[in-house]
């Protein structure tokens, strides 16, 4: 095919149209290039269905069920009309409405949301001078980070594929489930509570940089106007646009499969603990997560896992207090399904958490319960807090 601009070459490296250009204009433009050329005029083919209404109706003026493209991005704004485009199986006949789009709002809502959450953690946090080496990062973080890598592997090889669908799943799975509901929640302690430059806080930001400015890269084809905002408030020395930046290089290895293995299956045990304290909740007994005492009775290798993780528990649980007790006799289910508390059974092991409402006094601070706080300076907040004030007034001076 001759060049239609300076610097453009055949063949074209995608033809893009509907399934019915098949026999149109793919396989004319086919038939000319092998009899003139004796080569395709094109190195790809994509086809896609075409817009039906939410009942599946073809879009027509008579019945009045068409949607104009320029209504949502007026009603909504361009990058709903986009992230549509991405959630949608083109392969199939694409469906379009109020009530379709009122869910892809919501879904970009919690994307932005989030995306807001990790780099409003970064305020203070300068990449080359407060960057923690992985080798020195706390596990949880090395846990978010090796599943943004494998979501992110996922999210480059459908790219290549061109199926976008699965990105929009695995990109509204992490975002969603992995860090608002899990990584950011039980990261906030450290993240707030703790002196600005210590360790655990900074190794905390270096996961959430790494994972903000892949997630910025990995996005941009899909939420350009998004991801832009989001690239000039990273930190760091960056490109001068997220459009200029390449995909981050990422992959999933053996060590990074264990360690996922592992915390998959401690975030499984949260959840049943939050079944007992939900229960707690309900009867009033307490308001939230760090005014419960848990104790865990484990057996086989549930009791390994929360003996390894006897002392990350508190944070992992969010509770105030975590006892690891001897298994003994597991509680039976006495009435049918109803068992002592909540149980957790996985292949090799099981365990039954149990909730109470935590003893002590509330650090006013950081709201865990605990057995005393000071009556000095600082007034009234707990051992912990009181060494993060004073190492804070420190790194201040």
């Amino acid at each position: 095919m001759r060049p239609t601009a300076p610097g453009l070459a055949g063949p074209a490296t995608l033809y893009l149209e509907g399934s019915d250009q098949h026999r149109g204009w793919f396989q004319s433009s086919l038939l000319v290039g092998l009899g003139t050329r004796g080569a395709a005029p094109f190195r790809q083919v994509l086809t896609h269905g075409f817009f039906v209404d939410e009942a599946g109706r073809k879009m027509s003026k008579s019945l009045g069920n068409s949607v104009d493209p320029k209504t949502i991005i007026q009603r909504h704004g361009a990058e709903i009309l986009r992230l549509w485009v991405a959630m949608v199986d083109y392969r199939e006949e694409m469906r379009v409405g109020d009530e379709i789009l009122a869910r892809v709002v919501e879904a970009y809502r919690k994307i932005r949301n989030t995306l807001r959450i990790l780099v409003a953690n970064l305020y203070d946090f300068d990449p080359a001078a407060d960057g923690v080496p992985v080798e020195r990062m706390a596990e949880i973080d090395r846990y978010a980070l090796a599943r943004y890598r494998e979501v992110a592997a996922c999210i480059v090889r459908a790219y290549e594929r061109y199926e976008f669908v699965p990105i929009s799943h695995a990109v509204n799975g992490l975002l969603t489930v992995d860090l608002s509901a899990f990584y950011v929640d039980v990261s906030k302690d450290r993240l707030y509570t703790l002196a600005a430059g210590s360790a655990e806080r900074r190794s905390a930001q270096t996961a959430i940089y790494t994972i903000a400015d892949g997630l910025a890269r990995l996005l941009a084809p899909i939420l350009p106007v998004t991801t832009e905002d989001l690239w000039g408030f990273l930190p760091g020395p960056r490109e001068s646009s997220v459009h200029l930046a390449r995909f981050p290089e990422v992959g999933v290895d053996a060590a990074d499969r264990e360690l996922l293995d592992r915390w998959e299956r401690l975030v499984a045990l949260r959840e049943a603990a939050n079944v007992v304290i939900e229960g707690l909740r309900a009867e009033k007994t307490v308001g939230n997560s760090l005014e419960a005492a848990l104790t865990v009775r484990a057996s086989g290798v549930t009791a390994e896992l929360v003996e390894r993780y006897r002392e990350e528990l508190p944070t992992v649980l969010m509770t105030s207090e975590v006892e690891v007790a001897p298994a003994g006799d597991l509680p039976a289910d006495a009435d049918g399904g109803r068992a002592a508390g909540a149980q957790f059974v996985e292949t090799g092991g099981a365990a039954v958490i149990t909730a109470r409402r935590a003893g002590g006094v509330k650090c006013p601070r950081c709201w865990r319960y605990v057995p005393e706080v000071s009556v000095g300076e600082p007034d009234g907040v707990c051992a912990r807090c009181a060494d993060a004030l004073a190492e804070a007034a420190a790194y201040a001076g």
